[in-house]
């Protein structure tokens, strides 16, 4: 009797490993897509993005964990800049850079004070880590000139305009993909 139970245990465990695994690949894979996407959409300041890729990256921080970001960020960098032909380019350590810093924060502060802020605040606190990672990036690897960091005023006024709207996005995909059987099924 010990032993099918067991094994009945670890057939579910494979099961739910698979799908959160498949789960993780479509959240990639979309935010790969938006990346990509993204980045032919003109905006007003040249180096600023809407980063709607992070709609998936706190999506994936909020369904399962901090390393689950972790990898939706890190991977759809490393994809789109394949896609676009960016890859060690300027524009790719840059991105990467704010895609890992958000990607920490927002995990970080999901971890410790998702009872404090909402999805929306979370996803404010990770623009502001992407816009800051992304100046420091640029200061210390391409212009060495100490006027790069006047442009944070602008960086974080936007940020702050599209982690609220990132966050928005957030809740609506979370709280969409867990009244999905298929999810609940899972967690």
């Amino acid at each position: 009797m010990g032993i099918m139970m067991r094994l009945h245990a670890e057939k579910r465990s494979d099961l739910e490993r698979v799908r959160r695994n498949t789960h993780l690949a479509l959240l990639v894979a979309l935010a790969s897509a938006v990346h990509t996407i993204e980045a032919v959409i003109p905006t007003p300041v040249p180096w600023l993005k809407f980063g709607f890729a992070n709609i998936l990256t706190i999506t994936a921080i909020s369904l399962y964990d901090f390393w689950a970001g972790l990898t939706v960020a890190f991977l759809r960098v490393m994809v789109g800049s394949l896609i676009l032909g960016t890859f060690l380019t300027p524009s790719f350590f840059i991105g990467l850079s704010g895609a890992i810093a958000s990607a920490v924060v927002m995990g970080v502060s999901y971890r410790f004070f998702k009872g404090i802020f909402s999805l929306v605040g979370i996803s404010v606190l990770g623009a502001y880590a992407s816009n800051l990672a992304q100046v420091v990036t640029v200061y210390a690897l391409f212009i060495r000139h100490s006027e790069v960091f006047m442009l944070l005023p602008v960086f974080l006024g936007f940020g702050l305009a599209t982690g609220i709207v990132n966050g928005i996005g957030g809740e609506f995909l979370v709280g969409h993909i867990k009244r999905l059987p298929a999810f609940r099924s899972v967690v």
